[in-house]
Order: C-alpha cells, then structure tokens, then sequence
C-alpha cells in the first residue's frame, strides 16, 4: 500500500472521551486530596495550582515557577495535557485572561512542540488579536506540517472576504476517482498507524480487502456523500467505540431536507415502528410497523445501517441507539438518497408513497424515561429503604472539575448511611464515560477488599504508573447493602471498566440490555483529516484496560435480567428497566 501522510492532531491522551466529541465540563476549583498524586511519587502541578484559584492568575504562574525553582522533583512539571487542559477550562470559560497567561506558560515550557502555539493562537483568535493568533498558527505550523487546524485558520485570518464551505456545499460535490483512491488507501494506513488495536477485531487481509472493495466502488460520478458512507464502514470495520466521524452530524448537516426519509422511527425488537408521521399524518399513524422501504425490508435496512456505525467490538445495542437518533437521516445514506419514499406498513396491502419531508431536524432524543437533570443525582425512596444514585456521567477530570463528582459521592454515602438504606439502585444508563478518577472514587464505597482498576494502561508518552494501576483501598464508610445496577447501550467507555469490576466481584444485580462498552477501552483520540476530501475523522490512540481479563472483549457487560422498553412503554413513557428494578427489590422482601 502506498505511503501517505497521517493528517492527524492528537486531542486528547487520556481515557476516555467519546469520538462524537468532547462534553464540556464546567470549571470549578478542585480540593487537595491523596488522589491529586500522580502515581510516579510527583504531584500534580495543576492540583496545585488550582489550590490558590483565588489568586491572579499572574501570581499563579509565578507561584508555578517558584514551586518548579524550589521542588522541581516533588512535582510534574512535564506533563503538557493536563496544563493544556488547565488553560481550556478558562477558555471554554470566556475567562480570555487566565487563558492566555495559561497558555504563555505552556508556550515557554514547550518550546519545541507545535500543539502549544496553536492552542494560544486559538485563544488569541477568540480575543480578537488576529495578528497574534496567526504569528502563533504559523509557529504551529511551521512545527508541524500535518497541522491541518493551523493551516485553516492562517487561511481564515489571511482571507476573511472567503466564504467557508458549508455541508450543504460538499453533498453533491465530485473529486476524481485518483482523489478517492488516495484518500482510501490514507485511511487505511491512518487507522493502522494511530489505532494501537486497530486489528483487534479484524484481520489485515479482510481490513484491506474492504478498502479494495470500496475503491472498487467509486467512478467518476461519485459523490462527496457517497465517498463518506465508504469511508464510515471503512472505520466501523475497527470495532472502537472511541473511532468514528463525530457521531453523524456532519453527514446529517449536508443532507438536503428533500432527500430526509420523511418519518421518526424506533427499531425495537426487531420492528420498525412509526413515532412521529410529521407531514405524512394523513397517509400513516403512530405505532405503524414499517415491514418495507422502496422494496428493501427494513431488517436488511437496518443491517447494513449497523455496518457504518461504530461501537465497541460487536456490541449492537449501541448501534440500535444511535440508528433511532438518526434513521430519519441515515436511512437515505443505505438507500441511495431516492427522491420519493415508499412504504409496506404491516396489515396494509397497498404500498404508500411518502410526502417529502419538508424539514431537517437535529438528531431525534428520547425522552421516554425521566433523565437526571445534572448527571448526578441521589433519590431516597420512601418505602423499601431504597436509594437510586444516578450516575449519567464519569466526566470529570483532575483538570478541572473532579471535585464535583467526589463531593457528590461523598455526600451521597453520608446521607445513605444516616438513612440506613438497605437497597442501592445505580443507574450508569446514558454514561458516556470520562476520568478513571471518577470511577475508582465510586467503586470504593462499593469493594470490600483492595482492588487493581486496570489490567493495562498504555499511551504515548507514558512514563510511570497512573491512577488504577496501583492497589485501591475501599472506604471505610463503603454501603453494605444490597447493589442493583441499572445498564443500557449507551453506557460506554470507562462506564464499561465500572461495570466490568462490578460484574466480577459480583457486586450487586445487573438490569437493563448489554452494556455499550467493556473491560476493554481504545481510548485517547486523534482527530485526523484525508488530503484530498477533507474528510475529518477521530482515532483512537491509546489502551485501557480493566482487570476484569475473564470477561470476553467483543461483547459489553451482560445484564443478569435482560429488560427493555416494548413499544407501548416507550410511548406511555415507561421506564421498564426501573420498574423492574424496583418490583425486583420489592419481592425479595
């Protein structure tokens, strides 16, 4: 195969944000504890730092320096991310002072490493100094040549009068067969040089032989759409729920709203049902079941809808979610974008023509079941001595905001000892993941005896021990009662490696359909790009893994009760999952 450039920017090293894109978590200071130690025996600079948030941030920087002057060993003074990350929290802030001095700082101690000036560029650009934001992307640039951000934005700034390409512009956009193959064959080797486990799930011979087959595919009147359904299956081939395009907005964003399969559906259980008519009320009806599109049976339909979605290993129910957010754009991608659309309802003998859709609508929600409003809640029932702790998020990170999730457990715990609870519901549903600090902090109120979180923690740059690979205490305070744990297929990421210790050392009852994720985590990310197309896409650069090795990697984290909402709770807004939970808990009285 031929030698191309990788076209990448790393994003994020650490475990384990999800490909769509990063959650914004909001700033807040963050307290001194013994899990601030970075497991090397040095502390973090950044914990440190952010002890004295209360002071100019001027002064904090020379408190920076006097502390690297006076203990430079106590310290790590080399770890660029987490300073990078430091410097984001008051950007994603509007906090533009903070910001720059932070990121001045990181400028003076990594000289020699593009991904600095072109994070002070971007914070420049925000404050409106164009003539310093692009002496900064220049920097970057001229320090690394793949860094494609900063060649857009030295263009952008060089020549506001262009008008930026919109999605809409690219659908029905032509490049030259010789275009698509390059691109083609840049992915391939992308994906093999970034992704540490790109082969885990596929062989060589049949990962390359896909590619040929999608080469093979494309002539001189393929689309820009149609190259981009090629290259999904090509990356969904890798089984990461951590490599992907960012969800499928871009796709969604450059459909044209004529072309919108003109009906919201749910597939569950193996039927496609019809949730919302929009302008086709006249001619069908919520709850129609969808036998057939344009002739092609909806199982087929959504088969080879799951070959373009990613997820971990071979895991479906993460692909069944992401279909019902988005069939009503994904559906024209399998089905060619046809201009008309024509459906087969069961107990209905004529076929019917579908109305075009007269909108683009963002990605369908559910919301069927009542959601935490702040990702972390604690409900203490009135009967049973029942809690339900709500974890819809492990995003929290020492960087920034860890504080918020350990004071929450903290004071969670507190209260249902005082309350003498006797039964916790957990419910980690909808948990996209985030830091293994937040996950170890819950599972020491749940484990009786030290435990190891992973099995094998490896990325680029890595030069110690980190936080998990070392023995874990329990609290002394840990519940003693009896566990239930609510999961579904959006749990994923370090929702997996929770789950994984809870399932082997059998910590409660599990509920709810196969988990999204595992004991096995490609985590990290790069987001890279292809040189002729532009294409943008995500891969994941690092391994983390749980010391849950007995479980099997191709499949999540299976429930002991398998339970999910029918049609008819889905449309009467029955949490089953709950509801079966709890009736579980009431028969074991």
């Amino acid at each position: 195969m031929m030698n191309v450039n990788t076209r990448c920017l790393i994003v994020l090293s650490c475990c384990c944000f999800l490909a769509c894109g990063l959650n914004k978590p909001a700033h807040t200071s963050s307290e001194k504890s013994k899990e601030s130690v970075v497991k090397t025996g040095q502390l973090s600079i950044v914990q440190k730092l952010k002890e004295f948030d209360h002071l100019p941030v001027e002064e904090r920087v020379a408190l920076y320096y006097k502390i690297k002057k006076e203990s430079p060993d106590a310290y790590n003074f080399k770890n660029e991310d987490e300073l990078t990350m430091y410097g984001y929290s008051f950007l994603w802030d509007n906090k533009m002072v903070e910001a720059l001095a932070i990121f001045k700082l990181i400028v003076a101690e990594f000289s020699g490493n593009s991904n600095p000036y072109d994070s002070l560029g971007e914070a420049y650009m925000k404050n409106g100094d164009m003539e310093l934001a692009l002496a900064n992307y220049e920097k970057s640039l001229a320090l690394n040549p793949d860094n494609f951000n900063a060649e857009d934005q030295i263009e952008r700034i060089k020549h506001p009068e262009k008008v930026p390409e919109k999605p809409a512009d690219k659908f029905a956009k032509v490049f030259s067969v010789e275009a698509y193959k390059a691109d083609l064959d840049q992915l391939g080797n992308t994906l093999l040089k970034v992704h540490p486990n790109a082969l885990k799930f596929i062989s060589k011979e049949a990962f390359w032989k896909a590619i040929e087959e999608k080469k093979a595919l494309v002539t001189d009147l393929t689309t820009y759409s149609e190259f981009v359904w090629h290259c999904s299956e090509i990356i969904a081939n890798v089984h990461c729920s951590h490599t992907g395009m960012g969800s499928f907005y871009p796709e969604h964003e450059m459909l044209p709203p004529a072309l919108k399969f003109p009906l919201q559906t749910r597939w569950v259980n193996d039927q496609l049902f019809v949730l919302e008519p929009f302008n086709n009320a006249a001619k069908v009806k919520i709850k129609d079941e969808i036998l057939s599109i344009n002739g092609v049976a909806v199982s087929k339909i959504v088969n080879d809808v799951y070959k373009h979605i990613p997820a971990q290993g071979y895991i479906k129910t993460t692909k069944k979610h992401f279909f019902n957010w988005w069939s009503s754009s994904i559906i024209p991608y399998t089905l060619g974008f046809p201009n008309t659309y024509e459906i087969v309802l069961k107990g209905v003998e004529a076929p019917i023509v579908l109305n075009q859709a007269e909108t683009l609508k963002d990605p369908f929600r559910d919301v069927s079941i009542q959601r935490c409003k702040d990702n972390l809640c604690l409900e203490v029932l009135k009967e049973d001595k029942t809690a339900i702790l709500t974890i819809s998020s492990f995003n929290y990170y020492p960087w920034n905001n860890l504080d918020v999730f350990k004071n929450f457990i903290d004071s969670s715990f507190t209260v249902i000892n005082q309350k003498g609870i006797k039964n916790l519901v957990i419910d980690v549903r909808i948990n996209g993941g985030g830091s293994q600090q937040s996950s170890i902090h819950l599972l020491r109120y749940l484990v009786d005896k030290p435990f190891v979180y992973y099995s094998n923690a490896q990325f680029e740059g890595k030069l110690a021990k980190i936080d998990g690979e070392e023995v874990i205490t329990p609290f002394k305070n840990r519940f003693k009662g009896k566990c239930y744990f609510m999961i579904d297929g959006l749990g994923n990421s370090t929702t997996g490696h929770f789950m994984s210790l809870v399932k082997v050392f059998n910590l409660g009852t599990i509920v709810g359909e196969d988990l999204g994720s595992n004991q096995f985590c490609s985590a990290g990310q790069k987001i890279c790009r292809l040189s002729k197309t532009k294409l943008e896409y995500y891969v994941a650069n690092n391994t983390h893994e749980s010391t849950a090795t007995s479980l099997p990697d191709e499949v999540g984290i299976l429930p002991d009760h398998y339970v999910t909402q029918n049609i008819d709770e889905y449309l009467n807004k029955v949490d089953a999952v709950k509801a079966f939970t709890l009736k579980l808990i009431q028969n074991q009285h």
